[in-house]
């Protein structure tokens, strides 16, 4: 955009969405969209561009809901830790960290509209969060206590450098938590379940109104092996 004024995203973020809590995560209340093309439509008017990526932090995901739910039930999973939402979107599960006692928690996400949706529901919440735009998964995991990554096996060569980036921070004793409604590519033959919800959404994103969603963490095998 170089012709024309860059965007106000938290202006428009607020203006396209309404302040919901997701079904089942009544404790959090996040800027979410009631419906996808418009909004994506609208991105692109924004962004003066066309194909962009589907504005994922506008909707509460299968995956992140199951994973914000079972946090907010466990809190002892992430208490007075530095956690790491990997693929944050609306940041959901950042969220539920910090209400569960997390002592701080990075919302990681490469969409700029993202991290600028993240601080909004922060404020929302009534917690702090650290949005981080940038690429983490060449780091070393090891500068997070817990590692908790929602829905994002969707794609074959992201599910890769996500599960490598998991088992390297498992070596080395940082949990990890996955949450995942069976994706494509969810490596489900590695990983064993801690807890399953029939987590509630819409048919405009999903096959079904309702999506059985599990959340997982790295099988044992599957992480001595990595040793």
């Amino acid at each position: 955009m170089t012709d024309r004024e860059l965007p106000d995203w938290r202006t428009f973020i607020q203006n396209n969405t309404k302040p919901m809590a997701p079904p089942l995560v009544p404790e959090i209340t996040l800027h979410l969209a009631e419906e996808s093309l418009p909004i994506w439509r609208k991105t692109e008017e924004e962004l003066g561009e066309i194909n962009v990526p589907p504005p994922f932090w506008a909707f509460a995901w299968a995956g992140g809901q199951a994973l914000a739910r079972y946090v907010l039930d466990h809190p002892l999973v992430v208490a007075n830790r530095n956690v790491l939402d990997l693929g944050s979107g609306s940041a959901i599960v950042a969220i539920a960290a910090m209400k569960a006692g997390a002592s701080g928690a990075v919302a990681n996400d490469p969409d700029e509209i993202a991290n600028i949706a993240a601080q909004l529901n922060a404020e929302q919440n009534g917690v702090d969060i650290v949005s981080e735009p940038s690429d983490v998964l060449d780091r070393d995991p090891t500068a997070y206590g817990a590692i908790l990554v929602g829905d994002l096996f969707y794609e074959e060569q992201l599910t890769a450098r996500v599960l490598a980036f998991c088992k390297q921070a498992d070596t080395a004793g940082v949990p990890v938590l996955i949450g995942d409604p069976n994706r494509n590519f969810c490596p489900t033959d590695q990983l064993e379940r801690c807890a399953s919800y029939a987590v509630p959404v819409t048919r405009e994103l999903e096959d079904s109104e309702i999506k059985s969603t599990s959340v997982w963490q790295l099988a044992r095998d599957t992480a001595s092996q990595a040793r």
